[in-house]
């Protein structure tokens, strides 16, 4: 979601600045919530730990977006955040928060949205849990694509993302290459035929109740 990125800038001031080092947590699945952040320089992975103990990653954070936004209220974080690269952060408490909404209202609205966007991120990871590896490929890389303009990460991290294995997405990007749907600059895949890669990824679209559909439909936003 492009239109989100940024748009908290304006109020960095209210936030603490953080530098971070590569491979640092930043916060754990079930902690007790203090707070939000807003990556300015770097990358945030965002993992989920299943009831079986099977981690999957969810997101990538991209520079300009929030993070943890859900630990507010001191409510439990539910997921991991750790940085894939050296970081700069701004870290934002309850407080924090509560100064920059009475000062700046529009600020409410923003947060509000990548609260939103947050949360349907889960509901999609449920919704393709059992999808196909090629349809999941499709989301993650149009969605991926949505959030960063681009699509920038090597294929061990694809299949983590996915939750098979390298060689799959592999076999599926040679595929996809052979196909003339996408086509490899080193590790940047560049979507040649996009409407092949939404046909993909709504090739069960069928067997998807409403609200998945919604949570599709918002995901081409």
């Amino acid at each position: 979601m492009l239109n989100l990125r940024f748009t908290w800038s304006p109020f960095l001031t209210y936030g603490q600045f953080i530098e971070v080092k590569e491979n640092t947590v930043i916060y754990h699945q079930g902690e007790d919530g203090k707070g939000f952040y807003y990556l300015s320089k770097g990358e945030i992975k965002i993992t989920i730990l299943s009831d079986r103990g099977e981690e999957r990653t969810v997101n990538y954070v991209p520079e300009g977006m929030l993070f943890g936004e859900n630990g507010i209220n001191k409510e439990p974080y539910s997921t991991t955040a750790f940085t894939t690269s050296p970081s700069v952060l701004y870290y934002f408490s309850d407080e924090a928060l509560l100064k920059v909404c009475k000062e700046h209202p529009n600020a409410a609205t923003i947060f509000t949205n990548s609260l939103i966007y947050k949360f349907r991120l889960l509901a999609e990871i449920i919704t393709f849990l059992d999808s196909p590896v090629e349809q999941q490929m499709a989301h993650y890389l149009l969605k991926l694509v949505n959030e960063n303009g681009k699509f920038a990460i090597n294929q061990t991290a694809f299949a983590r993302y996915v939750g098979t294995s390298r060689i799959t997405v592999n076999k599926i990007i040679q595929k996809w290459v052979k196909d003339g749907i996408i086509k490899l600059s080193s590790q940047t895949i560049d979507i040649i035929d996009i409407n092949k890669i939404r046909e993909i990824q709504r090739s069960d679209i069928k067997n998807l109740s409403n609200l998945d559909m919604l949570i599709l439909s918002s995901s081409q936003e």
